[in-house]
């Protein structure tokens, strides 16, 4: 496996030149010079901001992922991400494992307890690793995954995607057990260190892990109903906003929000989404005027930014041709200012309370749990309108003289264009739309997951657009990366007969997605 043959002389290579020695991610700019040899915390801040600034990317990266959500379309030129187009994954993030093991390995000398929380990070960097990776591909190498400098071991077999996620489950609970016996650790730009809020993390994420198993209830070795009463009863998850696994910005260099307009030429190309516009609308949802501008042509024709008839989505489906005329035509509505002129913009969620009291919302409507769904329900979409109040500043430019008082935020989940009606499988689509309103220029592709995982809300699909073949689909999957094909073939190949009778598609469905 090439991207696995990586020594460890490289691996510390890149730790010197990180940042870390800090526990704030304000004081990323700390001078490194005299840093030789790797810490515990060094690697700590690493492997946190590998996963969230180094994952979350910036300016047109940033905007990459939320055009496959379906909440962005790109005027610029004809973007793959918008037009479905899928290509070969990579395992390079498998190299962030090696730093991990360094991390356990450096904790010889720690206060017991200290150690304890460095493990539990690791175990969790581990595990939130293989997710990724097999939301991906499917089966993949983890059993094997880093034999490569201890035993020589560089072309590693790959597990199933059952055998993973019992894997990335059990690490979960090793993680929350570590936790739960550690104390304060440096090197943290998230949470400070604090052990509880990452117990929170960690059971939640395994929440997260455990709806999208919810084809495989009757898997006795998965029990997933099970596991997922013994978290939601017996651990720590997320309480309110303040618990968020989420990266906050500042005003200095390299800590401003991803898309703020410094230095940024992409400022002028998003245009956002009908499929968020249209459903905003329907609703009375005020988070439109937070979330997008007024279209100027709107605007022109004698309605207010405070309209709902002022801001037009555009179909994310549409030709390119079509879209760039309706871009130059300037009727359509951009992104929020706020999102480009505020240097700090709003924190970024990989994972928020609101998302978790949506995925136990639906968890309820399944009769895995007890509990009501409205409650949950409602409790999500409070969070989430509460996370957009709290970070956007009371000016007219960001929020179009719509403001979501506490008074609105309350009542809002009970309006009858909102509160849960009907049927299980209505109850569910109508919590799944809740869910991607929540995650506009949040938690990257999570959209994306959740649509391929139950199809809601449905993205169009327009066969003269589409880039995927056959053009009348979406594609579901990425293919496997092209150094295994050329480094671990036989292996990469098993894994391909076994999963997809031989053809790394992306039409290809994977164990996970099969009833």
């Amino acid at each position: 496996m090439i991207t696995l043959r990586i020594k460890s002389t490289i691996a510390c290579i890149a730790v010197t030149v990180v940042l870390a020695s800090c526990t704030h991610f304000e004081d990323l700019n700390t001078n490194p010079d005299g840093f030789t040899t790797a810490t515990s915390q060094m690697l700590a801040t690493k492997l946190i901001l590998d996963i969230t600034r180094s994952d979350i990317s910036s300016q047109k990266g940033f905007m990459a992922n939320f055009m496959r959500d379906k909440y962005i379309l790109w005027s610029e030129f004809a973007q793959g991400e918008q037009y479905n187009r899928i290509d070969r994954t990579s395992f390079g993030n498998f190299t962030r494992l090696i730093d991990v093991e360094k991390m356990i390995g450096l904790t010889d000398e720690l206060d017991q307890e200290v150690a304890n929380s460095y493990k539990g990070l690791s175990y969790f960097m581990r595990a939130y690793t293989f997710f990724s990776a097999t939301m991906q591909v499917g089966d993949i190498p983890y059993s094997e995954a880093l034999k490569g400098e201890r035993e020589g071991n560089v072309k590693p077999r790959y597990d199933t995607q059952k055998e993973v996620f019992i894997g990335i489950l059990n690490e979960l609970d090793e993680a929350n057990r570590l936790f739960a016996q550690g104390a304060n650790f440096e090197g943290d730009v998230i949470y400070q260190g604090d052990p509880v809020k990452w117990q929170k993390m960690v059971n939640s994420f395994a929440l997260k892990v455990l709806i999208n198993l919810y084809r495989k209830t009757a898997d006795s070795d998965l029990r997933v109903v099970e596991r997922f009463n013994d978290i939601l009863n017996n651990r720590p998850i997320f309480e309110s906003n303040a618990d968020n696994f989420q990266l906050v910005y500042s005003d200095q260099e390299n800590q401003r929000y991803p898309f703020h307009k410094l230095g940024n030429q992409f400022v002028i190309y998003p245009m956002v989404s009908d499929i968020l516009i249209d459903r905003l609308k329907a609703t009375n949802d005020y988070r439109l005027f937070y979330y997008a501008s007024p279209s100027k042509v709107q605007l022109d024709n004698g309605h207010s930014s405070s309209d709902f008839d002022a801001y037009k989505g555009t179909d994310p489906a549409i030709p390119y041709a079509g879209l760039s005329a309706i871009h130059s035509s300037g009727d359509y509505s951009g992104v929020n200012a706020r999102y480009t002129e505020i240097p700090a913009g709003e924190p970024i969620s990989l994972l928020s309370y609101a998302q978790v009291q949506f995925l136990l919302a639906e968890a309820a409507v399944r009769g895995w749990i007890e509990g009501d769904a409205q409650t949950y329900y409602a409790a999500g979409i409070q969070g989430a309108m509460q996370f957009v109040a709290d970070h956007t500043p009371n000016h007219p430019s960001y929020h179009h003289n719509r403001i979501m008082d506490d008074a609105y935020i309350e009542a809002f989940p009970a309006t009858n264009a909102v509160k849960l009606t009907g049927a299980a499988e209505h109850q569910i689509e109508q919590i799944i739309a809740q869910k991607y309103v929540s995650t506009y220029l949040q938690s990257p592709l999570n959209a994306f997951f959740e649509n391929r995982r139950t199809g809601y809300p449905e993205f169009p699909i327009n066969p003269a657009s589409n880039e995927n073949i056959p053009a009348d689909r979406l594609p579901i999957r990425w293919m496997y990366p092209s150094d295994e094909v050329s480094y671990n073939s036989e292996n990469v190949n098993e894994a391909i007969n076994r999963q997809y009778n031989g053809s790394d598609n992306v039409n290809e469905r994977m164990w996970l997605l099969k009833d």
